[in-house]
């Protein structure tokens, strides 16, 4: 959980913290968050080395040698969380189309689409593995949902700021 490849991996997890880590943060607060985020990422490599078990003999010797890297599971974990407290708070996210566009969609719309991608890629790396440790991302995120119902964790108010274009007026005006 403390190691990644290299620094888009890193930003990429800090992204995703830095966007739902806080608010469940504030709903736990910040010891039993610790505690919540290292459980989640310990069941994430729990599914992770399950996956690798259900492969075959000859990808099973050499992937049970190979360390997985980075905080993914952990913050699966936090998406899951994040779903169960906030299923609809909005996220601003980017849209690749025609034209690029931000646009807000709810919480369980973008973590829906985003835990049916793993899973989709994370059925098919049961087949022919993948680089990408998607079953400790199914892992973590259903770890998360666990772990936040079962210590009863209740949503915190998200507020909604709301910016406004105010003048500016000066007294005194050089010229």
């Amino acid at each position: 959980m403390f190691l990644h490849a290299n620094i888009l991996h890193l930003a990429g997890n800090m992204l995703y913290l830095y966007i739902f880590g806080d608010n469940v943060e504030d709903a736990m607060g910040h010891l039993t968050y610790l505690v919540f985020y290292l459980a989640s990422g310990v069941g994430a490599t729990f599914f992770h080395i399950a996956s690798i078990l259900y492969l075959s003999e000859s990808y099973k010797g050499v992937l049970l040698h190979i360390p997985a890297i980075g905080a993914s599971g952990a913050i699966s974990g936090v998406l899951g969380a994040y779903l169960i407290l906030y299923p609809r708070a909005r996220i601003r996210t980017l849209i690749f189309t025609f034209i690029i566009a931000v646009v807000s969609v709810p919480a369980y719309i973008y973590i829906g689409f985003w835990f049916i991608y793993q899973l989709f890629f994370g059925i098919l790396s049961l087949q022919q593995p993948a680089s990408i440790a998607f079953w400790a991302h199914i892992g973590g995120f259903v770890t998360g949902m666990f772990l936040v119902k079962l210590a009863g964790v209740k949503p915190r108010r998200l507020y909604r700021y709301y910016y406004r274009w105010h003048p500016v007026y000066t007294p005194w005006v050089p010229g």
